[in-house]
């Protein structure tokens, strides 16, 4: 019997197995998809917020404080790139002039530090490619910019590390109540626990209903995004917001810790996971950041995609106890990568309010540290690759991506399994040509490794073959 058994390995979920993975507990995390951070947590702006937008006394303003400072810290120790380069709101309008007063005092309530009111020409000063119709700017300096998808993997490996137990393609399809805790179905067979933590994103409200009735509703909403070229990633060096509205916090603009350009998302309702793209989302997406930023080029655009963000109609985190020993963390929308790091330490607290010893491990283990090829000094490069000769043979010339730095990803504690996998690891086909060059040697590579045939590797999800071939019944894999 698991002590906590987490359904869902998001940012929120590897946050959580992360933080447990410091006691003495028996912890196992299910995931239905193929790698970490398969959902909301690998399509959002990467944005680590100041904490200025959500209201005062909720926990989306508690959470998002705390979240900021430990991200900070983690981010430090687990070597996950990070960019503290502070954002700005932007006025166009009295209407909107007032709106930044009111978001000055929302966090100065919340105990958000440095913030100031700066006029347009003041915004201006720092941000030049800013619009002239800018009336006025709210400036808070310590927003920052991460690696979204690297964070959720650095957390989950380093809990893998302290051993916890990750079981992916593993969905949970019921849960039953036990004597001292759940008896949990799952479609690779049933576990037990003491505890579950329903940390399942937009599946969310469907795993609260397997164990209570229904308390809240999830509300999916999708936004899509132009990612821009490296030669726009100077565009600005700080995060871009316009006043938020009832959608969220509007489209932005914002460098990314990679040295592109990021811009969007808009907000449209969806049933379930919808991550399409359409021409009317994106061009609402370009012709709103335009106003932020007029000379932006989004004919160098290199990728468009889209996220689905799990709203509740609780206006806040949905964060306390369904039935007994079952913890739903649901709801966990904006500000949620931000907080991460604290609805684990706060779903910690409640556990071990309800019962559950807390006995740190002597040998516990939170630093991890990455070699990434193209960040060596060039008499750096040559002693690796005269010790270990894979580093010398680059598979994506984009991103200066080697074999060594991919094999090194496959043999590390949670591997990945398909070529979007590696990407998210190494960064192999995130560049200009999205993978035009280096996709079939990430192929070849993955099959080698994993004792597969090419026609068996996935661009990302179950299902989703690169090579197939004609059969008397059609198309099938190889």
């Amino acid at each position: 019997m698991y002590d906590v058994f987490i359904i869902g390995c998001g940012i929120t979920g590897a946050a959580a197995a992360f933080h447990l993975s410091r006691y003495q507990l028996k912890i196992a995390i299910a995931e239905r998809e193929n790698d970490v951070a398969a959902g909301t947590t690998k399509a959002n702006s990467a944005i680590l917020h100041a904490g200025y937008d959500p209201r005062p006394g909720t926990l989306m303003a508690k959470l998002n404080l705390r979240g900021a400072q430990l991200a900070r810290e983690l981010c430090a120790g687990l070597d996950v790139p990070y960019r503290p380069c502070g954002s700005l709101v932007l006025a166009f309008s009295p209407e909107d002039q007032a709106t930044l007063r009111a978001l000055y005092d929302r966090g100065r309530a919340n105990g958000v530090p440095e913030l100031a009111l700066l006029s347009g020409a003041e915004a201006r000063a720092i941000e030049p490619n800013l619009s002239p119709q800018v009336t006025a700017a709210l400036w808070a300096p310590t927003a920052a910019i991460c690696s979204p998808w690297e964070y959720c993997l650095a957390l989950a490996e380093t809990a893998v590390a302290n051993g916890a137990e990750l079981r992916l393609e593993t969905a949970v399809t019921g849960l039953e109540p036990l004597p001292g805790g759940w008896l949990i179905h799952t479609d690779r067979g049933d576990l037990t626990s003491r505890y579950v933590l329903n940390v399942a994103g937009v599946s969310a409200q469907a795993v609260h209903q397997m164990a209570a009735p229904k308390t809240f509703t999830i509300h999916p909403s999708q936004g899509q995004y132009y990612l821009l070229d490296k030669s726009e990633g100077n565009r600005v060096g700080r995060v871009i917001f316009q006043c938020p509205g009832p959608a969220g916090k509007g489209v932005l603009v914002a460098p990314t810790v990679h040295g592109n350009l990021i811009a969007g998302p808009n907000a449209v309702p969806v049933a379930g996971e919808d991550l399409s793209t359409t021409a009317d989302g994106l061009a609402f997406v370009r012709d709103t950041a335009l106003k932020s930023v007029p000379s932006i080029r989004f004919s160098q655009s290199i990728r468009n995609f889209a996220g689905v963000r799990a709203a509740a109609d609780t206006g806040d985190f949905v964060i306390g106890w369904a039935a007994p020993r079952f913890l739903d963390l649901a709801g966990i929308c904006s500000p949620g990568l931000t907080a991460a790091p604290a609805i684990a330490e706060y779903a910690a607290g409640l556990l071990e309010a309800d019962g559950l010893s807390l006995t740190e491990k002597p040998d516990f283990l939170c630093r991890r540290t990455r070699l990434r090829f193209h960040t060596l000094s060039p008499a750096e490069k040559a002693e690796l690759v005269a010790r270990e000769p894979a580093y010398g043979r680059v598979i994506c010339r984009c991103e200066t991506v080697t074999e060594g730095d991919i094999l090194a990803a496959l043999r590390g504690p949670i591997p990945p399994r398909s070529v979007d996998g590696v990407k998210r690891r190494v960064g192999a086909g995130m560049g200009r040509c999205q993978g035009g060059f280096c996709g079939p040697r990430v192929v070849e590579l993955l099959a080698r490794e994993l004792d597969l045939s090419p026609g068996q590797i996935v661009q990302e999800r179950a299902g989703s073959w690169l090579l197939a071939r004609e059969t008397k019944g059609g198309a099938s894999h190889v």
